[in-house]
């Protein structure tokens, strides 16, 4: 850090297990991602090519590599597992990784029908090749998950060998663990808690009400997922009570002003 405060939080240090930030890229150009890096790369985990956009991306090869390069692992969205999938291509999509040396694989079920044990038994497979971060819920809002289904799914991805279960939330945090403006299903995210460790749960959170509400509920080393580019600086002072938001969470009441 720049300079010397007392009485902040502690974050943990890089590469780090807990507390990552996932930002998602929708399409930055070369010099952007680079643009990007060199002001917010010591508060970025993991970068995710959003969606099927790693299709259509001109130079993405040289794009990854800018990612890779800084020490960055960047996986493909979970449309594009199963863009591959839903064309019996699974196979296709491991050399596709293993092309581009991706590390990181992403296994979703949120536009797509997968029979649950076949998706673990896809999860499973794909660790062989790297670390799985295995996605939970549906991107249609209109499908509602009970808190106990979330739990069972997220214990039985962990089990089949996911190193972390992303709570669904599309780019625009609209779905999944929030309801259609946007507001956290608060029951749920904390059912969920009781049976999942917290460590364990990337929860996708673009809005900055979101990151706030789990940053208070968690703490600053909670995971946090589809993040812009343009907010990382913004959230990890957020984290650390930096912002207005967050300014008294940890501060020691008896000695503050």
């Amino acid at each position: 850090m720049n300079f010397k405060l007392t009485q902040m939080p502690e974050r943990l240090e890089k590469p780090r297990q807990a507390g990552i930030t996932m930002v998602m890229d929708k399409g930055l150009s070369i010099d952007e991602a680079r643009n990007f890096l060199s002001v917010s790369h010591p508060h970025v985990d993991v970068v995710k090519l959003g969606f099927g956009t790693s299709f259509v991306t001109p130079n993405l090869r040289e794009k990854i590599e800018v990612y890779q390069s800084a020490g960055l692992p960047v996986y493909f969205g979970g449309t594009l597992f199963e863009a591959f999938l839903i064309r019996g291509q699974f196979e296709d999509y491991i050399a596709v990784c293993k092309d581009y040396g991706i590390t990181h694989m992403e296994v979703s079920d949120g536009s797509i029908t997968i029979p649950h044990a076949e998706k673990c038994g896809y999860i499973e497979k794909l660790t062989k090749y790297g670390t799985v971060f295995s996605e939970v819920g549906s991107k249609d809002a209109a499908h509602i998950i009970p808190p106990y289904k979330w739990i069972e799914l997220m214990s039985a991805e962990l089990s089949a060998g996911a190193s972390y279960v992303i709570a669904e939330a599309r780019e625009a945090g609209n779905v999944g663990i929030y309801r259609g403006s946007g507001e956290v299903r608060e029951g749920l995210v904390q059912e969920i808690l009781t049976q999942i460790p917290a460590e364990k749960i990337l929860w996708e959170a673009p809005q900055k009400a979101q990151q706030l509400y789990f940053i208070e509920l968690i703490g600053c080393n909670v995971n946090l997922g589809n993040i812009a580019p343009t907010e990382v600086i913004a959230m990890e002072a957020m984290r650390v009570g930096l912002r207005g938001d967050t300014f008294h969470m940890f501060l020691d009441k008896d000695n503050a002003r």
